[in-house]
């Protein structure tokens, strides 16, 4: 269509002229007008050396033979010559299986299903706990001590912590059990939870939570929100102030987490769980703790109600339930 009313055009205008008015470039125009300069192409005669058909169904029925049906050309190529059998070159067999259709991964590939998303609820402690290893810089280029630290999601209280040298399955192993037996835990009670890192799947430690009645919990690959508690706590002792970049040795690190645990189970009030420290909240004292804010504020209110607007305070809540990807919450979202 174009075609014609560039004809019409060119009629009654110059061809720049015209090629200005459609849009269209002048090259464009004079290399149809040329027509094709070596004419239709010309079907690629077969080579003389090329396999015959019967030649090609042997070929293929030897890739396709139990043997080798598993095994990539070039191996199938390197095995057949070793048994003093040539066939054809390895890029013949790969033509061949591409024109059949078969020239994919001849491997049986391993499916990975997707991970289940941990949800998990404690309402007191001692129900669930979460673990996880991180890193702390030593004195010189890398060199790093392994941080293991086991904190109960509920009370946020730092159940066990060790520095170590090098992160292994047993070491973890030997860190768990020993926090399990110091908090007094029983069969069937706690279910531990932690990421996918080799010691937190390693095989001591999944037969230590079977003997001892422990369940299993992991995050999904590469999804740090499943992890949040022991997360959040890193990020609390990173950012202390008295964080240090580096430490100077083992020794040293271990002298400052301790100090550190030390302050944040037992002086540290802890907004998630109504400001008390997680020392009281996992041994029971946060009751009486807020019971007694309760009756400081109602004596301040008594004295002054102007100051609060008419308005009875109330210490902060203690929380009913500590969760994992809490279902509701991801409901209410979805639901906006």
């Amino acid at each position: 269509m174009i075609d014609d009313h560039f004809d019409d055009l060119a009629k009654v205008t110059c061809t720049r002229h015209s090629a200005g008015l459609l849009g269209r470039s002048r090259a464009t125009h004079y290399r149809h007008l040329r027509g094709p300069v070596l004419g239709p192409p010309v079907p690629r005669p077969a080579p003389p050396n090329a396999l015959s058909e019967a030649e090609r169904q042997q070929v293929l029925a030897v890739l396709r033979s139990p043997e080798f049906c598993d095994l990539a050309p070039a191996q199938v190529w390197a095995r057949l010559l070793d048994d003093g059998i040539w066939l054809c070159s390895i890029s013949t067999m790969y033509r061949l299986l591409a024109v059949a259709g078969e020239s994919r991964e001849r491997r049986r590939q391993r499916t990975h299903p997707a991970k289940k998303k941990p949800e998990l609820m404690a309402c007191e402690a001692n129900r669930v706990w979460s673990w996880d290893i991180t890193k702390l810089r030593g004195p010189e280029r890398g060199i790093y001590y392994e941080l293991f630290v086991i904190i109960d999601i509920y009370s946020r209280y730092v159940i066990a912590w060790c520095v170590a040298a090098a992160e292994t399955g047993e070491l973890a192993k030997e860190f768990i059990d020993a926090a399990i037996t110091a908090q007094g835990v029983t069969r069937d009670q706690l279910t531990l939870h932690a990421d996918r890192g080799t010691s937190m799947t390693s095989k001591p430690v999944a037969q230590l939570l079977v003997d001892l009645g422990v369940a299993r919990s992991h995050s999904r690959p590469h999804v740090s929100n499943d992890n949040p508690y022991s997360e959040a706590g890193f990020k609390t002792l990173k950012y202390c102030p008295a964080f240090p970049g580096s430490f100077g040795s083992i020794q040293h690190a271990r002298r400052f987490c301790k100090t550190f645990f030390s302050y944040y189970n037992h002086e540290h009030r802890h907004t998630g769980i109504g400001l008390h420290t997680p020392a009281s909240v996992h041994y029971g004292t946060a009751t009486e703790i807020r019971a007694q804010r309760a009756a400081t504020l109602n004596a301040a209110y008594n004295t002054n109600p102007e100051r609060f607007r008419g308005r009875q305070p109330t210490p902060p809540a203690l929380p009913a339930a500590a969760w994992i990807n809490d279902p509701s919450r991801q409901a209410n979202i979805q639901s906006k």
